[in-house]
């Protein structure tokens, strides 16, 4: 699959702006919520707009895709190949963030390998934050996209947490809406004001979050 083609055509009509916006400001939310980590690593980089602008002092993030170097920081430590099989340190990171990519994994199976990967990369203590599409609220659009391949609620991917041994600290089964094609408002203020409300999450939301800590 050619991850990058894909991935142009989704965003052609998305001004990488508003995306640089809104990521910014995800990217401190995270950063407080995952409790102002020294370390963090960033599961799948994408575009690299959340690595590249959370605050913490040492960044890493891998990618199955070349191109992430053209949007790689300085300051970030690259790794280009597969986050399945890839060498990561162990008992290193003190967060972890996962952004829409479970869903791309290829099973069940897969889910549960790659969050073991994530909890053994983590310091005791450490925390993971997910966020992804909730097939419970966003059936009909689930498969819209070319990478989507594993159905996941907040519910089944607490279990994926708790079998990897996490222990489950928050969870919701909504929170942002399910793309940058529409939903968020591209406003600063507003953006900070809807992640300061959570009762507006079930109006919007269609991805959940959750958080878990090793």
């Amino acid at each position: 699959m050619n991850y990058e083609r894909i991935y142009q055509y989704r965003f052609k009509q998305v001004a990488h702006e508003k995306k640089k916006v809104i990521w910014n400001i995800i990217a401190d939310y995270f950063y407080h919520k995952l409790g102002k980590p020294q370390r963090i690593l960033d599961s799948a980089g994408g575009m690299c707009e959340f690595i590249n602008a959370v605050p913490s002092p040492e960044k890493w993030t891998v990618d199955i895709v070349d191109a992430i170097k053209n949007y790689a920081a300085p300051e970030v430590n690259l790794i280009i190949g597969d986050i399945l099989k890839v060498d990561l340190p162990e008992n290193y990171f003190d967060a972890v963030f996962i952004s829409n990519f479970l869903e791309h994994l290829h099973s069940q199976e897969e889910v549960a390998f790659f969050l073991e990967r994530m909890y053994k990369s983590l310091k005791p203590g450490g925390k993971i934050g997910i966020i992804g599409p909730n097939f419970k609220y966003c059936y009909k659009q689930y498969f819209d996209f070319a990478d989507h391949t594993v159905v996941l609620s907040e519910l089944g991917v607490e279990e994926h947490l708790y079998g990897a041994g996490f222990k489950i600290s928050e969870s919701h089964a909504r929170f942002l809406p399910l793309s940058f094609r529409g939903g968020l408002p591209v406003h600063p203020l507003l953006v900070k004001l809807y992640l300061s409300m959570p009762f507006t999450w079930w109006v919007l939301g269609k991805q959940f979050l959750i958080v878990g800590e090793k």
